[in-house]
């Protein structure tokens, strides 16, 4: 399989290339917003950022910031080859609900034990997630939860194409 070539970073950015496999967690002092259907969702300084090769940075969110009453338990679960397996929530504001839109690790691998008590948000479900006032931009392809800003260059997996990376 023929890996992309990596886009050179400039000042302030990093290259998703850079990242690891298996991903590194990583505390983040970055300010954090998330809002739904006119309602900030959750508002944090206190992430952590999951780094995997070839993707943008996965922000989750501590539950203390989150309001954690717009959330209501999903029945999607999903598996994670380094994390393990996911709940979903779905968002929930009056009668606008973004369906699994959100997701934690109850019990995931003990290497990512801190994740517990945390939530990560698809941007391409809510209306708007914020990186220090930065609108995000979702991963290409739907299934990633990767948070696209301008501090990161690629390629990033997601698009056509990119499966094998």
């Amino acid at each position: 399989m023929d890996r992309p070539t990596p886009l050179t970073p400039g000042p302030g950015q990093e290259s998703v290339w850079d990242y690891p496999r298996p991903p590194r967690l990583e505390r983040s002092p970055a300010h954090l917003v998330v809002e739904h259907a006119g309602r900030v969702v959750a508002d944090t300084t206190r992430s952590l950022r999951v780094l995997e090769t070839s993707q943008a940075p996965a922000f989750y969110l501590p539950a203390d910031d989150i309001d954690l009453e717009l959330l209501r338990a999903a029945p999607s679960r999903s598996f994670c080859e380094w994390k393990g397996l996911a709940s979903y929530a779905d968002v929930v504001v009056g009668d606008v609900v973004a369906p699994a839109a959100a997701w934690t690790y109850p019990d995931p691998d003990p290497a990512y034990g801190d994740l517990v008590g945390y939530w990560s948000f698809y941007p391409q479900a809510v209306d708007r997630c914020l990186v220090d006032d930065e609108v995000v931009r979702p991963m290409e392809g739907g299934v990633y939860g990767g948070w696209v800003t301008d501090a990161v260059v690629g390629p990033i997996k997601g698009g056509p194409g990119t499966a094998h990376w």
